[in-house]
């Protein structure tokens, strides 16, 4: 189970997440979760948002690179410690987490964290033998 990302490289400068946060809006697209890594010249924009396949187009059309890639959404508790059971389920499995981020707002009464893995099958099966809820793409808001 897998919802889609999309993957943004920006030329690190002065308003350029602005440019990419007004196109969205603009269109009337929600951003759900993002992440930013940046190196001196170029960042990578990691986004879920609730039109992926319009705000993919929106940003082509308006220059600016982007791909889609699919990534685990993964519930969490709330409490001290929830994070760290999932990632030690991860590593008893020998799962290599390539980066995670947040969603801004939980769907339901427990944070969605969203994960990237070397490799997805062992995961999958990790959180579903621990009874870890992972959301689809239907789980994720639409405006």
């Amino acid at each position: 189970m897998s919802v889609k990302q999309l993957s943004i490289f920006l030329e690190n400068r002065p308003g350029r997440l602005e440019t990419v946060a007004q196109l969205l809006g603009d269109a009337n697209i929600s951003i759900l979760a993002l992440s930013v890594a940046d190196t001196k010249d170029f960042g990578i924009l990691r986004l879920l948002v609730d039109k992926t396949e319009q705000a993919g187009k929106v940003l082509c059309d308006n220059g600016i690179l982007c791909q889609n890639s699919d990534v685990t959404a993964v519930e969490i508790g709330s409490a001290p410690g929830s994070l760290a059971r999932i990632l030690a389920l991860f590593k008893e499995a020998n799962v290599n987490v390539e980066y995670m981020y947040t969603m801004a707002e939980p769907i339901g009464e427990h944070p969605i964290m969203i994960f990237r893995f070397d490799d997805v099958k062992p995961a999958l099966e990790i959180l579903a033998k621990n009874g870890v809820h992972v959301l689809s793409e239907a789980d994720l808001p639409k405006a």
